[in-house]
C-alpha cells in the first residue's frame, strides 16, 4: 500500500497514468540480452510503476485542503462534502454540467468553483494539498459572511454551501406563483406527499434529491383533542445534547429533539377548531427521510460566544436505526455514518477537522487542513463530534 501522505490518477492503464511507461517498454525490448542491469532495472521501474497504479484506487481523494486563514472550518465540511459518495460521482462525472446548462442560467460560478475542486480532489496526481482560493472566491460573492478571514461555524457554512449549490443546479427554472391549497382533510400520509410534491415543485435539483428530508409537526389542543398537522421540509436537524453525567447517545438526543413540549403561558398557539388561545402539546416526527442524513450537535450556546457543551455523545458508525422517530411503521430509516465534521478547543479559539471514510476504499482517515492520514474507525467517536453525516443504507449504492 503506498504511502497515505502521496495521491494518484486512478487508471486502469498504468501507461496511460504515466505516459512515458510505453516508451520505456518499447526500449526494454531493444535492450541487448547481455545488458542485465539495464533489464533488471526497466523491469524494477515497470514493476513500481504497475502496483502504484494498481493501489491508486485506495490513494484517491485523499489530498488536503490549504488554510487560507482560519478556514479550517471550511476544510472540514468541503472533506465531508468530498467523501459523499453521490455527490462526488455527479461532480466527477459532470453531471452538474447538464442541470447547469438545462437551466441557461448566468449564475453558476460556485457549482462550477465546487465541481473543480471536488476534481482537483480526486484526480490529483500530485502529493500537494490543494488550495480552495477560487472556491473562497465565489462562495463568499454568494454569502458575503463568508468574506475575510474570521473563524466561522461549520455547520452554517454547510447550510450557506447546499443552498447555493441547489439554486444553481435547480430544475425549476421558473417557480410557479403561490397557491394556497387546504389538505387539511387529507388523511396524514396522503397530506404528507401533497406537501413534498408542492415543494418538489418550487424547490427540485441533485442536492435536493440527496440531502433533504420532510419533518411533521403535530401539535394537540389539550381543550379539545384536535390535532393538526404541518410538514416542512429540513436540510439538517440540529439536536439538542441531551444532560447527562459524562456521556450522553445520539439516540437520547434525537428523543430529546422529538420529544412532546407542551405550549403554555405566552405561548399558547390558537386553536384551528376552538378559534382560541388554548394550552397544546407539539411533537415532531420524520415524515421522510433523506439519503443523506446530516445531524447536527448543539455544542454551542445560542448566543455562539458564551459556552460551548464538550459532553462525549456516543454514536452508531453502522446500523444507526432511527425507526421510531418515524411517523409511518414502514418507513426505511436505517443509516451508516460517512464522515464527521469534529471542533476542538473553545468557542474563543477552535479548530476544525474531518474524520471521512473514503466511499472507494471503505478505510476511515483524518483531515486535518493540508494533512491527512490514516486512522482507526474505532478512533472516530470523539467529544469533539460536531456535524455527523449519515448515509441511508438502502441508497449506498445509488
Amino acid at each position: 500500500m503506498p504511502s497515505m501522505r502521496q495521491s494518484y490518477t486512478v487508471t486502469e492503464d498504468p501507461s496511460a497514468a504515466f505516459p512515458f511507461l510505453k516508451q520505456e517498454m518499447r526500449r526494454r525490448g531493444s535492450v541487448s540480452r547481455g545488458s542485465v542491469s539495464g533489464s533488471v532495472l526497466v523491469s524494477t521501474f515497470v514493476g513500481l510503476l504497475i502496483n502504484q497504479a494498481k493501489n491508486s484506487k485506495s490513494a484517491q481523494g485523499l489530498v488536503g485542503l490549504r488554510n487560507l486563514g482560519n478556514t479550517c472550518f471550511m476544510n472540514s465540511i468541503l472533506q465531508c462534502l468530498s467523501n459523499t459518495h453521490s455527490l462526488r460521482d455527479y461532480c466527477l462525472h459532470n453531471s452538474h454540467r447538464r442541470d447547469l446548462n438545462n437551466n441557461s442560467r448566468t449564475n453558476t460560478a460556485l457549482m462550477e468553483e465546487f465541481a473543480k475542486l471536488i476534481q482537483s480532489m480526486w484526480t490529483s496526481s500530485s502529493s500537494e494539498a490543494v488550495s480552495p482560493s477560487e472556491f473562497k472566491t465565489q462562495i463568499q460573492r454568494y454569502a458575503p459572511r463568508f468574506v475575510g478571514y474570521n473563524q466561522q461555524d461549520a455547520q452554517e457554512f454547510l447550510r450557506f454551501l447546499l443552498d447555493g449549490l441547489h439554486n444553481e443546479v435547480n430544475r425549476v427554472t421558473v417557480r410557479p406563483r403561490g397557491t394556497m391549497e387546504d389538505f387539511d382533510h387529507l388523511p396524514d400520509e396522503e397530506k404528507g406527499k401533497k406537501m413534498w410534491s408542492k415543494y418538489l415543485e418550487r424547490e427540485d435539483s441533485k442536492i435536493v434529491d440527496l440531502f433533504v428530508g420532510q419533518l411533521k409537526s403535530s401539535l394537540t389542543c389539550s381543550h379539545c383533542g384536535f390535532c393538526s398537522t404541518v410538514f416542512d421540509p429540513f436540510w439538517d436537524l440540529s439536536l439538542p445534547i441531551a444532560k447527562g453525567y459524562g456521556e450522553v447517545s445520539l439516540m437520547d438526543c434525537m428523543r430529546l429533539f422529538t420529544k412532546e413540549d407542551v405550549l403554555d403561558g405566552d405561548e399558547k398557539p390558537t386553536c384551528y377548531r376552538c378559534k382560541a388561545r388554548r394550552r397544546c402539546t407539539k411533537k415532531f416526527t420524520v415524515q421522510k427521510f433523506p439519503k443523506i442524513l446530516v445531524l447536527h450537535l448543539k455544542r454551542f450556546s445560542e448566543a455562539r460566544r458564551t459556552s460551548k457543551l464538550s459532553t462525549f455523545v456516543n454514536f452508531s458508525m453502522k446500523d444507526l436505526d432511527l425507526r421510531e422517530f418515524a411517523s409511518e411503521n414502514s418507513i426505511n430509516a436505517v443509516y451508516n455514518l460517512y464522515a464527521v465534521s469534529n471542533h476542538s478547543g473553545t468557542t474563543m479559539g477552535g479548530h476544525y477537522t474531518a474524520y471521512c471514510r473514503n466511499p472507494t476504499s471503505g478505510e476511515w482517515y483524518t483531515f486535518n487542513d493540508s494533512r491527512v492520514t490514516p486512522m482507526s474507525s474505532s478512533q472516530v467517536r470523539s467529544s469533539d463530534a460536531y456535524v455527523l453525516f449519515y448515509e441511508l443504507v438502502s441508497s449506498s449504492r445509488m
